[in-house]
């Protein structure tokens, strides 16, 4: 049963309590501790890691500390393993152009298609512009690759397979072992963008050994403008970026030591945080669902048991024909709460979203998904009332069409 929720009463909660953020998967706030060793290494530690005097080498020594932390995070045995990059954007474009430009003339590339626009675009560069073929897997309705249909893409030229760990839009979690085991039989490279994984559920480099793996700070309450990609020992990119021998000739460029000091930080806080947080946020994320259950303007999308802990998506099953998502996107600002209409980097086109058209829904349906991602400030309390106001905005939308 529904409770009428008055202007008023929106207001002095706004007004009373902080504004609820569930908007995660697009950006998380940075952790105090993250924020505070930003400033001291912005303030005291300026000096070059490539020069040979003091002030280098202690920003040297506060560059390999952040190595180790990342390494730590996904057990990859050798910190070297780590190049720091300037997000999940550059790392997967530097996985995909790293891998291709090693080749003399074009092969064949391998990804899905509910990829975020990192990979789906450097994929299409390199098949309109450099002549590569591109196989699009296609998923299932929860937004799953088939491992039978990855077997039959492979190819006598296949260079790279690129499949995403988590995805952000819908929160399904790809069966990247089962994949990786195909690949190894085809002595095939595997890439995965874990952006939306590390930090949120266990990664293990040495159990699932993937030869590429793409990360990003601010995913996980660090700052943004720094990332990272894992390399597995043995695997050569062709570099991006050519000047300087930074990051052991991988990509050239002063290292931005605060950011990187602030991204090892976070990664050994989520890295400590991670088993408890996993499953408070898991608790959370169902409790949301079944406040969510019996309202009939939405439909859960995505897999809901093997999904991100964090992560909740649905279709609104919208009456008017001209609606789209973005409208109770507003709405719910209005009422302090930040959610989102599918991928952050997708909410600001009136587009239909290219990974729910991949999952079966109509262009309609695609105008109309919702993603709402909770974090580490999100309690019970907030979930119980996005839950009341936003089936609230909704009955008020659609109930006398």
């Amino acid at each position: 049963m529904l409770i009428i929720i008055s202007v008023n009463l929106v207001a002095k909660f706004v007004q009373d309590h902080m504004q609820i953020y569930l908007d995660h998967s697009s950006t998380t706030p940075p952790r105090i501790e993250v924020v505070s060793l930003l400033s001291q290494v912005l303030s005291k530690y300026y000096g070059n890691p490539s020069s040979l005097h003091s002030w280098g080498k202690n920003t040297t020594t506060i560059v390999e500390k952040a190595r180790c932390q990342l390494a730590n995070l996904i057990n990859a045995p050798n910190p070297d393993s780590i190049l720091f990059t300037s997000g999940g954007t550059e790392s997967n474009n530097l996985a995909i152009f790293g891998i291709a430009d090693k080749y003399q003339k074009p092969g064949h590339l391998i990804i899905s298609n509910v990829e975020h626009s990192a990979i789906s675009q450097p994929a299409k560069t390199l098949m309109l512009e450099r002549g590569w073929d591109v196989t699009f897997l296609e998923v299932d309705h929860l937004g799953r690759v088939n491992c039978a249909d990855l077997q039959a893409a492979i190819r006598e030229d296949t260079a790279l397979i690129s499949i995403i760990f988590g995805q952000s839009e819908v929160g399904t979690i790809e069966p990247i072992g089962q994949l990786l085991e195909i690949a190894r039989q085809n002595n095939i490279l595997l890439h995965s963008d874990a952006v939306q994984v590390a930090g949120r559920i266990p990664l293990d480099v040495q159990k699932i050994p993937v030869d590429l793996l793409s990360l990003s700070s601010h995913k996980l309450y660090g700052p943004q403008g720094i990332g990272a990609l894992y390399i597995k020992e043995g695997v050569t990119l062709k570099p991006q970026l050519y000047g300087g021998p930074q990051e052991a000739g991988r990509r050239a460029g002063t290292e931005s030591v605060a950011l990187i000091a602030s991204f090892g930080l976070a990664a050994q806080l989520a890295q400590e945080d991670l088993i408890q947080e996993t499953k408070r946020l898991q608790k959370l994320r169902d409790h949301l669902f079944e406040l969510l259950a019996e309202c009939p303007y939405l439909e859960p999308t995505g897999d809901l048991d093997l999904r991100l802990p964090h992560h909740l998506s649905f279709i609104i099953n919208s009456p008017i024909d001209s609606f789209n998502s973005r409208t109770i996107v507003r709405q719910m600002d209005y009422a302090g709460i930040a959610i989102s209409a599918g991928s952050a980097c997708n909410s600001g086109k009136l587009m239909p979203s290219n990974v729910l058209l991949a999952m079966g829904y109509s262009p309609k349906q695609a105008l109309c998904g919702l993603r709402l991602t909770l974090g580490r400030q999100t309690t019970l309390e907030d979930i119980e009332w996005t839950a009341m106001v936003l089936q609230q905005v909704l009955e008020r939308l659609f109930a006398k069409v």
